[in-house]
């Protein structure tokens, strides 16, 4: 074989694991490798940008309690989303990283969380509130742990379906294109026929410059897409 076959050899396979590489950063479930920017809003405790830097320090034996406290109800969706997915990855992702030397301790964390979640929906229906904000959080987090491959072993017999809790929350919501955007991510993957007409809503919804178009270019769009350019292609792929 010439050194020219080589040299051409060895800049194909650079290409190749080049583009291997690129397809592994984009790929992972969505709900769990894609972070919500959330500006500088309060969430969990995070140590930096890639979406499964929990800072090994954190007290797991925090995360149910301080999970809780940041999901208020009148905390805005888009924080709740990045909440939720933190407490996922602490609670599920974070056990299997050897560095962060969390045992499996955390499983029942994960128990635990979505436990309080689902007596939040209980309690609202008992005191005949407006069970919206429950029924997102308790089923967003259950969509989080299905992508992270995790099975809760928490009883929700009438709530059982992960998206039609969330859906129902954005019923009670008047249609909030914010938790149609979390609706267009969790019908993602797997890919769902309601995906595209909830992202739609999303981007209906979404204001120039706001952190909602922001997250839509983020998830949906491509490098250097703005709101309108990714609206214009939405709506041609619907065409």
């Amino acid at each position: 074989m010439t050194r020219k076959m080589l040299r051409s050899l060895s800049i194909v396979a650079t290409l190749l694991l080049t583009a291997a590489v690129q397809q592994t950063a984009l790929a992972g479930p969505p709900l769990l490798c894609h972070p919500i920017e959330i500006g500088n809003a309060k969430s969990l405790p995070w140590a930096g940008e890639n979406w499964r830097d929990v800072k090994k320090d954190y007290d797991l034996n925090r995360l149910v309690d301080d999970t809780l406290a940041l999901l208020q109800p009148n905390t805005p969706v888009l924080e709740r989303m990045e909440t939720i997915r933190r407490a996922t990855v602490y609670a599920v992702w974070a056990k299997r990283d050897n560095e962060v030397g969390y045992t499996v301790k955390s499983n029942a964390v994960a128990e635990q969380l979505q436990s309080k979640l689902m007596e939040r929906v209980r309690e609202a229906v008992r005191q005949n509130k407006n069970a919206s904000m429950a029924l997102f959080d308790a089923g967003y987090l259950d969509a989080c742990y299905k992508q992270a491959g995790y099975k809760t072993n928490v009883n929700t017999p009438s709530l059982a379906d992960s998206y039609a809790m969330v859906r129902k929350g954005a019923n009670h919501q008047g249609g909030s294109p914010e938790i149609e955007f979390a609706l267009a991510i969790i019908s993602e993957h797997p890919r769902q026929a309601s995906h595209q007409e909830h992202l739609q809503k999303a981007i209906a919804g979404a204001k120039d410059g706001s952190l909602l178009a922001i997250n839509l270019v983020k998830h949906f769009g491509k490098p250097g897409q703005n709101l309108s350019s990714l609206r214009a292609q939405v709506a041609s792929a619907r065409n």
